[in-house]
């Protein structure tokens, strides 16, 4: 069992020198480590100034329902009001599941044109929220959630998109984390027309439930991927981006217009703004990266 996802998200989420603030951040970010994991656990008061809000304002939003394998798979959507056929972005989660900052990430996209659609991966294994340790939660819930379920829910996904008025023609992915490494994967499909990863794993141990991972896959991509990634990363060092980008450089047309950019003095999780290892100028830049690259691929 690889708990590497894991791993990078705790570090982020307690960072201790890399923090600013160090100490007094982690303190805090401890003592409420223990009322449940996701937006709430991870925001401490601390941290309550970084936090975006985007309002509702001018959009349609809220959870909705998608039948997937079998499953009614709940996924939290947001889009312009009175906007037709507006192109579609995947939203893929971290490993704390669709709380609020996710539920954010899709509102600001929606304020950009699209409809953005998270769905709860884990929806049919258990809730995130439930849990108040991460490696129970790693053990107990994440590593129960196999690729190939994920991959056919983002394919309902689409399904439900075109059916809602989306324009699955003009579709495009992006993820955090866990939801970095899907974002990859999903490149592969040639579902989507456009990936944007954020610090997602690039390699690692196949398993049943994770019979590949992006560095097997880089020479196969039918979508180009840009990936954000952080210098100071520790779960993800910038050697494993090199192999990747020596993959991609060797693999499908999609995989030689990849692109990488790395922030040197970025952590991992720089982009989540509840916790301490959020980076303001990184996390701007990197969302103004999102959206060119979204435009330049035509999505």
């Amino acid at each position: 069992m690889d708990f590497r996802d894991a791993h990078n998200d705790v570090g982020a989420l307690l960072p201790g020198k890399s923090t600013e603030h160090g100490a007094s951040r982690r303190t805090a970010l401890q003592a409420v480590l223990g009322l449940g994991l996701g937006y709430a656990a991870a925001a401490a008061p601390i941290m309550a100034q970084t936090a975006i809000t985007t309002p509702g304002d001018g959009l349609e939003e809220g959870w909705v329902t998608i039948p997937s394998q079998g499953f009614d798979l709940p996924a939290y959507q947001a889009r312009p009001k009175g906007k037709k056929h507006p192109p579609v972005v995947l939203v893929v989660q971290e490993i704390f599941g669709v709380h609020a900052y996710i539920q954010d990430v899709c509102r600001r996209l929606a304020k950009a044109g699209y409809l953005a659609i998270a769905p709860e991966f884990y929806a049919r294994q258990g809730k995130a929220s439930d849990y108040t340790e991460i490696s129970k939660l790693q053990a107990e819930l994440v590593s129960k959630v196999p690729d190939a379920q994920v991959l056919g829910d983002l394919d309902a996904t689409l399904a439900w998109a075109a059916k809602a008025g989306g324009n699955t023609q003009k579709a495009a992915i992006t993820g955090f984390c866990w939801g970095g490494r899907i974002t990859w994967l999903y490149a592969a499909s040639g579902k989507v027309k456009a990936g944007v990863a954020w610090y997602g794993r690039l390699e690692g141990q196949a398993s049943a439930m994770t019979p590949t991972h992006p560095l097997a896959l880089a020479g196969q991509l039918k979508a180009p991927v840009l990936g954000l990634y952080g210098g100071q990363d520790t779960g993800i060092p910038v050697a494993s981006v090199a192999k990747m980008q020596e993959a991609l450089a060797q693999g499908s047309a999609a995989a030689k217009k990849s692109e990488f950019v790395l922030f040197p003095d970025a952590p991992h999780a720089f982009h989540a703004d509840y916790r301490a290892s959020y980076r303001e100028a990184a996390a701007r830049d990197g969302w103004q990266r999102l959206l060119q690259w979204l435009q330049s691929h035509g999505v």
